[in-house]
């Protein structure tokens, strides 16, 4: 699943950790539009959850549990997410407000 080894990472709050999945589509759509080298380089929009935090606290001071499960493949805001690197493996580290659908295969 996911290419580096599990770190040991856990998010606080409503955070989730994301192991960025790069596309390789780069070079001519089926339409005949070229695609710049430079679209590969730009941050991804989906990943493979890695961990999850606890959820976030309400205004009365209720826990709301986390709706994302590890190993789950999700689409992210695109400039939402920090950036993490461990053991030369880049991790993202989203909101889960950030987060915008999971995709089931």
């Amino acid at each position: 699943m996911a290419k580096g080894k599990n770190p040991q990472i856990f998010p606080l709050g409503d955070r989730v950790l994301v192991e960025p999945v790069r596309g390789d589509k780069v070079g001519k759509t089926a339409s005949g539009i070229i695609i710049p080298e430079t679209i590969s380089k730009e941050r991804p929009e989906q990943g493979i959850v890695i961990a999850v935090g606890e959820g976030r606290i309400d205004n009365n001071g209720n826990l709301i549990p986390i709706k994302i499960k590890p190993g789950q493949t999700v689409i992210f805001s695109k400039y939402g997410p920090d950036e993490i690197k461990i053991d030369d493996v880049e991790y993202l580290i989203v909101s889960e407000s950030n987060i915008l659908a999971i995709i089931k295969d």
